[in-house]
């Protein structure tokens, strides 16, 4: 990560539950930024829900629409960032992410359970098939958690609210740069 004082982007990354689409708005309202969930904008691109891509395309197309989505987005500045829970798993994303200047990679961190409870109290639990087989979410879940350990800053959120989230966010990075207006 850059100095704090020059951060001109925020990326959050996490397991699906962690918060990131709560979270990026409240961020990015704070800071008078954009806001940009990539799963939103791959579903705009493809014309289809996430899960219809895995179902009608497979996990390897969705990927390499998310990839570019995320090499637009990380263009930009003034601007938080939300990546679908496996975006890390790509390896150009990660590298991407590695080598940005300016920009803070966040990793919104919960146990599993907290993960799935989110996940099944959402209106859209019944997209997210790999709900129901717990060993390979499981498996999901574990073999992404190195790549999320590697964030400039990482925020357990189990016992914290949204606003509570930001304000953590917020101080591990001191003298951020508040509004656009001030590029």
């Amino acid at each position: 990560m850059s100095d704090p004082q020059s951060i001109r982007r925020i990326v959050l990354t996490g397991f699906m539950g962690a918060g990131k689409s709560t979270i990026g708005p409240l961020l990015a309202k704070h800071l008078n930024w954009d806001f940009v969930d990539t799963d939103n904008v791959v579903e705009s691109r493809a014309g289809k829900k996430v899960a219809q891509i895995f179902a009608q395309d497979g996990e390897a197309a969705f990927r390499a629409i998310e990839a570019e989505v995320i090499r637009g987005c990380c263009g930009r500045e003034g601007i938080v960032i939300s990546l679908g829970g496996g975006a890390i798993e790509t390896e150009s994303t990660r590298e991407l992410l590695a080598r940005l200047e300016d920009t803070c990679v966040v990793f919104l961190d919960a146990p599993l359970e907290v993960l799935v409870a989110r996940c099944l109290a959402q209106t859209n639990a019944e997209e997210r098939p790999v709900l129901g087989d717990r060993e390979k979410l499981l498996r999901r879940f574990s073999s992404r958690l190195a790549h999320y350990r590697n964030a400039h800053i990482t925020v357990a959120t189990p016992e914290l609210a949204p606003d509570q989230v930001v304000d953590r966010i917020l101080a591990e990075m001191p003298g951020i740069v508040p509004s656009r207006a001030d590029f």
